[in-house]
C-alpha cells in the first residue's frame, strides 16, 4: 500500500485552494514578501511577521499561514517581516513578489473619466498617465518598474487593478 507523502500533500492542498479562490473571484492566495514556493514547508505560523508588518497588509490566512492583502495598503518592503521572522523562509536574492500590477477593464481612466489615484500611490514610479489629445490620460504600467507593492491596487476606487503573475497575464 503507498503511503502518501505528507509535504507532497500539503502542496496538493494548497494548489486545490488556490484554485478554489480563484473560481470566488478572490483569486490566488498571496504570501508575504520574498518568499517562494517553500513557503508551506518552512513557515510556523507564528504571526511574528504578521505582528511586526507596520502597514497591517499581512494576516492570518488558511490554515494560519501568513497572507497579504492589500485591502487598505500596499506593502512599502520595508523588510520588518524578515527581522521579526526567526523561521528560513525569506530570501532577499529573488524579487520581492513574483507578481506584477495589471490593469483590468473597468478602470475609470479608460472610461474617460479623469482619476490617477494609482499613479499617486505608487512610489516605484511603475505607473504613468501620458498626456492624450481630447481626452483624460490613461495608465500605462512599467511592469519593470513594478515591484508588485499593491499600494496601487489598495488606493484604486474601482478595484480595477489586480496582481497577477506574468504567465497569467500573457495566457489571457
Amino acid at each position: 500500500m503507498h503511503k502518501p507523502d505528507n509535504n507532497n500533500h500539503r502542496g496538493n492542498d494548497s494548489t486545490r485552494r488556490q484554485f478554489f479562490r480563484s473560481l470566488s473571484g478572490r483569486g490566488p492566495v498571496h504570501r508575504p514578501p520574498w518568499t517562494g514556493d517553500d513557503f508551506l514547508e518552512r513557515c510556523t505560523r507564528c504571526d511574528a511577521c504578521i505582528d511586526a508588518c507596520p502597514e497591517g497588509v499581512l494576516h492570518r490566512g488558511g490554515g494560519g499561514y501568513p497572507e497579504i492583502r492589500f485591502e487598505h495598503d500596499g506593502c512599502s518592503l520595508c523588510g520588518a517581516c524578515i527581522e521579526a521572522c526567526e523561521a528560513p523562509v525569506f530570501d532577499t536574492a529573488r524579487p520581492p513578489f513574483p507578481w506584477r500590477a495589471e490593469l483590468q477593464s473597468h478602470c475609470l481612466a479608460l472610461a474617460n473619466i479623469h482619476c490617477q489615484s494609482c499613479q499617486d500611490a505608487c512610489e516605484w514610479r511603475a505607473i504613468r498617465f501620458l498626456p492624450e489629445l481630447g481626452r483624460p490620460p490613461r495608465p500605462q504600467i512599467d511592469s519593470d518598474a513594478c515591484t508588485g507593492c499593491g499600494a496601487c491596487q489598495a488606493l484604486c476606487p474601482t478595484d480595477a487593478i489586480v496582481m497577477s503573475l506574468p504567465e497569467v497575464r500573457h495566457a489571457q
